[in-house]
Formats: C-alpha cells, structure tokens, sequence
C-alpha cells in the first residue's frame, strides 16, 4: 500500500514539471506564460518561440504521461494504482505544485498516459486528431474528438472500470481547460491550423 502511494506521489510531482517553461528557461527564450496565449504548452511554445521548442515541450509532456504508468508496469503494479498513477501525472501537468498549479491544457500529457496504457489507444488517438484536423483544419477540436473518442478505445482495449474511470476524468478536465476554445469554435472565430495572428 505505501509503495502504490508514493508511486501515484510521485507520478503527479512527474507531471508537475512544467516542459514549456523549463525549455524555454534552457534556451534562454521568454516564459510561455507571459504571452500569446499564456498557456505553457507547445502550440504556445510554437507560436512564441517556433518548432525546435514546441517539439521539446511536446516531448516533455508527452513523456510525463508515459513514463510513470510504464514504471508501474515495470515494478507489477494493480490495474487501479496504474490508472491512479496515469491521472496523477495528468492533474500534475494541469495543477502542477511546482508553479503555482498554473499549468497546461493537458492534451500531450494525455496522449503520453493513453500509450502507456495500451499503444493501440494512443495510436486511435493520433488517427482519430489526424482525420478531424484534414477535415476541419481546426487543432483544438482535433484534440477534443480524439480524446472523447479515447473513452470508448480505453473501454474496449481495457476493460476494467479502472481504466476507463480515468480516462473519463482526464477527458472531462480536457474540455474544461479547452472552454474558451470551445466558445470560439461555436462562434467561427477560432484559429485553424498554419493561420497567422
């Protein structure tokens, strides 16, 4: 029991590290969270800083999602502490203690956490972001489809509650921090992929 908590413990201080900032600190360039969009996230970074520091923040937070879930696979861990451990590291990329519990949207962190749990899951993901954003050309609504559609990949690859519970909640925290894009994709004003400011 205190092995589960203190690798559910460490799986959110994992997630607290805050990719974007730390990269941009590493490359002497400014906080995310002062401009743009003040979100420390890639496409934040992408826009303020340009692709060498979007892809690292992407990695960063994409591993954050990984990493912990695969450890606890490692050391045979219960299904439940696994998906504990999966949404410890997504809260602490959205509520990271380390800065202020101002974090980011959640969506790569997400993706690294559906990966580790089952690969064909990130895969129907990355597939699913592909198709909406050929189609519609919009990123944040890319995002929100694949991850609604990830509740029903996770149910059938793994169906245990534990999993599905997890992914639910990390879906529902999804659209809660994409409220303002949502509010722009009704009202036709949101910025659709490659557009300039």
């Amino acid at each position: 029991m205190l092995l589960d908590l203190l690798c559910i413990l460490a799986s959110y201080l994992i997630g607290s590290f805050s990719s974007a900032v730390m990269v941009c600190r590493l490359m002497g360039l400014s906080d995310p969270r002062l401009a743009g969009s003040r979100n420390p996230g890639a496409t934040n970074v992408l826009r303020l800083h340009g692709k060498r520091a979007a892809i690292l923040t992407l990695a960063g937070d994409l591993l954050k999602g990984l990493i912990p879930v695969l450890i606890g696979k490692l050391l045979g861990l219960p299904d439940p502490v696994l998906a504990a451990m999966g949404l410890a590291a997504f809260l602490g990329h959205l509520y990271p203690v380390f800065f202020g519990f101002q974090g980011g949207k959640g969506i790569a962190t997400f993706i690294g956490v559906i990966y580790a749990f089952a690969w064909p899951i990130g895969v129907i993901f990355m597939l699913t972001w592909g198709i909406i954003a050929l189609l519609f050309h919009y990123s944040s609504l890319a995002a929100l489809v694949a991850s609604a559609v990830s509740v029903f990949s996770v149910g059938y690859w793994l169906p245990k509650p534990w999993y599905t519970i997890a992914t639910l909640i990390m879906v529902v925290l999804i659209f809660w921090r994409h409220k303002a894009n949502i509010k722009k994709l009704i009202a036709g004003n949101e910025r659709r992929i490659g557009e300039k400011d």
